[in-house]
């Protein structure tokens, strides 16, 4: 019979990974140069084909050996990657993670704790409560976090833990026209009535018809959740979070705070002002797989009150027996609604414990700073229009004399050249391209490249689109 293949824990482990990992980091050196940019060039199509190409047959008889296997796929994803770390690879919230905060995660990988008992995760599970108590603090000093897969499943928790708290009668949740679309998804799949939605007219939730609203619904056999964004994902745009939470306060209404991508502002001293309020809330979602520059997933619901959490308690005999936890085994199926869960703590712990408050502030600050720089090229730029200046890092702006079609082209004409990813917002009224900053060693020229390339290829469509509809005076864009 032949030898299994290596396993990647206990005392061998690491001796079966060092060539392996010598074998893939080679493999997304060299795929990243095939790439040769932010994105892959020639479209869907041409991935598709590359990566077909690569991966059948998906299960041959008769395997090909890991070292081939790893060159092979690993080339070929980082070949077709969209890489954040590119600094024209701006359209999401989508960080590049920190060197760090990934040798962290293979560690986890390679141990893999399943944080669903003590007695699978024993270290992970103290790093864990010992982590989340500390970035909970963060928000306000008697929380308590609990660790989720990102934004959405934070934001579905909080919905959860107000509904299982209501006092007053069935919950009623009220959400910004701003709102990430998850809070929608969240009641839906809670049973819980449509959101009433309150109007965002600048971007950002409106306290004045937030009171309004509740007034029109008030009635003591309800009780509401009002959710409030701090970092929208169009815009970057942070509600009044101080002036909600008076309003939330005067009506006896429950405060979510979606801080998915601004609550990486806490680390920063310059503005952590931003999130004036933020302690006030019941509930908040963090995300540190956004302004946070860790591997996803990364993310964090910070409760003020840990008696909320009694809600999610749940037994099952063989993984949280009674006696067991009264012998002072913990209780880890309490802390979440997944049963088995990697140990996504340790890469966060690592980072904090190695950069502390002052370097991740630095690269919170850096971004934003780059943000700020990119908005003054795009004011002082003859052809373009910037939205507003931006609240994070995420800037809008647009080519002048252009409508939304022609916008939407350029954009697409730019991914499938793989020359650089932005993304799109529709707000008031109009389109905009959309640049996210996440990455810190973006360079000024480097902004200054991706703005003339959004030019050249707005004014190469143009002349094309003129070309074909000679009818149009020079100048102008086809409608």
């Amino acid at each position: 019979m032949s030898t299994p293949p290596p396993l990647a824990g206990g005392v061998q482990g690491p001796d079966a990974l060092r060539p392996l990992l010598a074998v893939t980091l080679d493999a997304l050196h060299h795929g990243a140069i095939a790439r040769g940019g932010p994105l892959p060039a020639d479209g869907p199509t041409a991935v598709t084909d590359r990566v077909r190409a690569a991966a059948e047959p998906v299960l041959p008889e008769h395997g090909t050996g890991p070292e081939a296997a790893l060159r092979t796929l690993v080339h070929a994803l980082a070949e077709g990657a969209a890489d954040p770390a590119d600094p024209l690879c701006a359209a999401h919230l989508h960080c590049p993670p920190l060197a760090l905060a990934a040798a962290a995660d293979l560690a986890a990988s390679a141990l893999n704790p399943s944080m669903d008992s003590w007695d699978q995760a024993p270290a992970a599970s103290t790093l864990e409560t010992l982590v989340t108590r500390a970035l909970a603090a963060e928000v306000h000093p008697e929380a308590d976090a609990l660790v989720t897969t990102g934004g959405t499943e934070s934001n579905q928790l909080a919905l959860l833990l107000a509904r299982e708290a209501a006092t007053r009668g069935p919950l009623r949740l009220l959400v910004g026209e701003n709102a990430h679309h998850s809070l929608a998804r969240g009641a839906w799949l809670l049973g819980l009535p449509d959101p009433v939605t309150v109007p965002a007219p600048a971007g950002t939730l409106d306290p004045a018809a937030l009171d309004e609203a509740l007034n029109e619904l008030g009635g003591p056999h309800t009780t509401f959740l009002v959710t409030a964004t701090a970092g929208t994902t169009d815009a970057g745009l942070i509600d009044p979070l101080d002036d909600i939470a008076d309003v939330c306060a005067a009506h006896r209404a429950r405060l979510h705070i979606d801080a998915a991508y601004g609550g990486g502002l806490l680390f920063s001293d310059v503005r952590k002002h931003l999130l004036k309020g933020i302690e006030r809330a019941h509930t908040v979602t963090l995300d540190l797989h956004k302004l946070g520059w860790q591997p996803a997933a990364a993310g964090l619901l910070a409760v003020r009150d840990p008696n909320d959490l009694a809600a999610l308690t749940h037994r099952a005999d063989y993984l949280n027996a009674d006696d067991d936890t009264e012998a002072g085994l913990p209780d880890l199926l309490g802390r979440s609604l997944r049963t088995t869960r990697r140990p996504d703590i340790l890469k966060i712990a690592v980072t904090l414990k190695a950069l502390g408050r002052t370097g991740l502030g630095a690269l919170v600050d850096r971004v934003c700073d780059h943000a700020r720089h990119f908005a003054a090229l795009i004011e002082d730029h003859p052809r373009f229009e910037l939205y507003d200046t931006p609240a994070i890092s995420t800037v809008l702006f647009r080519p002048t004399d252009t409508d939304d079609t022609h916008l939407a082209h350029v954009r697409r004409r730019l991914l499938t050249e793989g020359t650089a990813v932005l993304g799109r917002a529709d707000l008031d009224g109009r389109r905009w391209l959309k640049a996210t900053l996440l990455n810190p060693h973006t360079r000024p020229g480097d902004l200054t490249t991706l703005l003339e390339h959004v030019d050249d290829t707005s004014r190469q469509a143009t002349a094309r689109a003129a070309r074909t509809t000679p009818h149009l005076a020079e100048g102008t864009t086809p409608r």
